[in-house]
Order: structure tokens, then C-alpha cells, then sequence
């Protein structure tokens, strides 16, 4: 699939949102409220948040981008990504769910362009090559528009991953173009919640599962027509958002994810299966598989060093670290805390936050 992301064969009513709010305490010591995960070098040498940008402005420019995030986060995200200006955010007024947040996205967009393709990206993604994500999400605002539906990227399992939701394929959308494109988009069968590992391991076999990327393309009107259509708890508030009253909508909103207030209740859901390697930075364990390992399976960042240890993560960012004859660890050293999990918990480490100190749960 060739590049489509160009200013030449730009879709001039192609915007970008990025969520970009949390705080990503999966990744502590280092994330934290005022230093969070997507201002981090976690997947390259660059900030979550830069790669996030900088993969999608050859085919959206930089006016039709919009951070989402909380006014704390503002100046740290303006610090990383300069060439933004305050007009390129979106200031939550409160903590909330993707529905909310993405609803009041959607009506920022609609009134500046009633025919506005919304593409919602997260800034704790890894995907690859870049090229074949902008062709794809190219292709997916052609069935946007063409179809009318709410579309999500799925990407292929290449592991029995018990964190994620997947996605189980409906037929495809258009059985003759499927003849004349390689990706005609399919109808979504079921969203199915995180599985146990057996059942993740039968999902990948079947070949007819995704991985819930929660990447979506959808036209902005359809989205809000879907919400106050399909989800009982917007049916009052999408008029407030379209008269512009965002405080108030705010006030009484619940707080509910996308998925569950539009994606599983409504039958105009299409999903594109992704054409490119896909990973979601969530936790320490993560960061084994986006960065480049040692001969014995080791990740280092900062001033790290491994003798005689295999498949551990070490980070480093206050003084170094040194592991000796360890296997499959997690080592943090920053901002004067030392960090040390099996690496196979620290998906679990929210559950450990609860049982810290405030100050210690908050530092940075």
C-alpha cells in the first residue's frame, strides 16, 4: 500500500485528535501527574508524544491537530512539541472518559468544519512503519465518508495478550469492492472484553479476532448523531455540546468510555484491519518489546547495566543502575525512588500504588 500521506493528496477535512490525558502510573516511578508517560522516551529516543505527532502530520497538518488533555499538562506538552501553539489543545475541563472527551472533540470539529473526518489517536502508541499507518488511516476516512459508519482499527494478535480487548470480524462491507481493494473494511461482530490466556490463545488461532486498537476514524457528525441515537446518557447532553456549552455538558456528563457508551450498543461499526505493526506502551513489560533488547533479552535505558541477567528492564534516569545474576526484573531509578518488580506483575502495579503513601504515589 503506497504512501497516501501527502500534502498533494491531502483530504482537506481530515483532523486529528490525540488523547493525551493520562497519567500512565503503570509506568511509575517515572510517570507521573506532572511528568506523564507520553512526555517519556519510553519507545524510541523521542517522547511518546512526538512520535505520536510527527507520524501524522505528513497527511494531517499541524492547524488540524488537537492535543486533548487537562490544563496541568499544557505547558509541559507545548514544551515538547513547540511548533504547537495553545490553539492546537483541547483543555479538559474535568477528568473524564473517551466518550465525553471525544463527543466534545467531535463538536470543536464539527463547527469549524461540518464535514470534518475525525482520526483519534492515542500518544502511547507504537505502530510501524509509519507509511503503511497513513495509507491505512487514509483509507479508513474513504469508508467513513462512503459508508457513514463509526470505524476502528484492529490489528492482528501476534501474541495470546490477555490485556487487551479484541474485536471479532463481521462480514466485509462491500463484498465487490473487496474484489478492487485490498481492505474493504468489515462490520464488527463483537467486542469482546480482556480474555483469560486460554481464550486469547484460541482468539489468535481463529484468525478471525483483532486487537481492539482503539484507534477510530469517523466523521464527527456521526459520532455525535451515534451517541445521542444509541447512548441514553448523552441523549439530552449532544445539544449542549452543539450550542457550545461546554461547562455545562461537563458538569453532568458520566464519566464511560467510548466503547461502552456508542461502539458495543450501535450496529454502524466497521473496523480496518491494521497493515502495520501495533503495540500500546501500557506498562513496564511494554517497553521489552518497543525498545531494542540486548544479546540476552535485557532493555536499558539511561546509565544501565546488566552483567550476567537476561529479560529484565532496566531504567535510569537518577545515577545508574547495575543488576547482577537477575532474570526477568524490572529496575527504575529516578527522582530518588528505586523501583524493583518481577516483570511479569507490572501490569499489576496500580494495585501496589494503592498501597503506598500519597506523596510517594504522586512524586515527580
Amino acid at each position: 500500500m503506497s504512501d497516501t500521506g501527502t500534502r498533494s493528496s491531502e483530504n482537506p477535512h481530515l483532523w486529528t485528535v490525540i488523547l493525551a490525558g493520562g497519567v500512565g502510573s503503570r509506568f511509575w516511578p517515572v510517570s507521573t501527574p506532572r511528568r506523564p508517560k507520553q512526555l517519556l522516551p519510553l519507545a524510541s529516543e523521542k517522547p511518546l508524544i512526538r512520535d505520536t505527532v510527527e507520524r501524522i502530520v505528513p497527511l494531517i497538518p499541524q492547524e488540524r491537530l488537537r492535543v486533548l488533555t487537562g490544563a496541568h499538562l499544557a505547558e509541559p506538552i507545548l514544551e515538547t512539541l513547540p511548533e504547537l501553539g495553545p490553539g492546537n489543545l483541547l483543555l479538559e475541563p474535568r477528568a473524564a472518559g473517551t466518550a465525553p472527551v471525544l463527543a466534545w472533540a467531535a463538536a470543536e470539529l464539527e463547527r469549524r468544519d461540518p464535514d470534518a473526518i475525525m482520526v483519534s489517536l492515542h500518544a502511547d502508541h507504537v505502530i510501524h512503519p509509519p507509511e503503511a499507518f497513513r495509507a491505512l488511516i487514509a483509507r479508513a476516512a474513504e469508508l467513513a465518508a462512503g459508508h457513514r459508519r463509526l470505524f476502528t482499527i484492529g490489528a492482528p494478535p501476534t501474541r495470546p495478550e490477555t490485556g487487551y480487548g479484541y474485536i471479532r470480524l463481521g462480514p466485509p462491507l462491500d463484498a465487490l469492492e473487496a474484489d478492487t481493494h485490498p481492505e474493504p473494511g468489515n462490520t464488527v461482530a463483537e467486542f469482546v472484553e480482556k480474555p483469560d490466556r486460554e481464550t486469547a490463545e484460541r482468539y489468535l488461532e481463529s484468525g478471525v479476532y483483532l486487537w481492539n486498537t482503539g484507534l477510530f476514524v469517523w466523521r464527527a457528525a456521526d459520532l455525535l448523531d451515534g451517541l445521542e441515537r444509541h447512548a441514553p446518557e448523552f441523549r439530552e447532553l449532544i445539544p449542549l455540546l452543539r450550542e457550545g456549552a461546554t461547562e455545562e455538558f461537563f458538569r453532568v456528563a458520566p464519566t464511560i468510555s467510548i466503547d461502552e457508551a456508542l461502539l458495543e450498543r450501535s450496529d454502524r461499526i466497521g473496523v480496518v484491519r491494521a497493515t502495520f505493526a501495533w503495540d500500546d506502551v501500557g506498562a513496564w513489560d511494554a517497553v521489552a518489546r518497543t525498545r531494542t533488547p540486548d544479546q540476552h533479552g535485557n532493555v536499558l535505558l539511561g546509565e544501565a547495566h546488566a552483567v550476567d541477567s537476561r529479560d529484565s528492564v532496566l531504567y535510569a534516569d537518577d545515577g545508574p543502575v547495575v543488576a547482577f545474576g537477575v532474570d526477568g526484573l524490572v529496575v527504575v531509578r529516578t527522582a530518588g525512588v528505586t523501583f524493583v518488580a518481577d516483570r511479569e506483575r507490572a501490569p499489576d502495579l496500580k494495585k501496589m500504588l494503592d498501597q503506598l503513601p500519597e506523596g510517594l504515589r504522586t512524586l515527580g
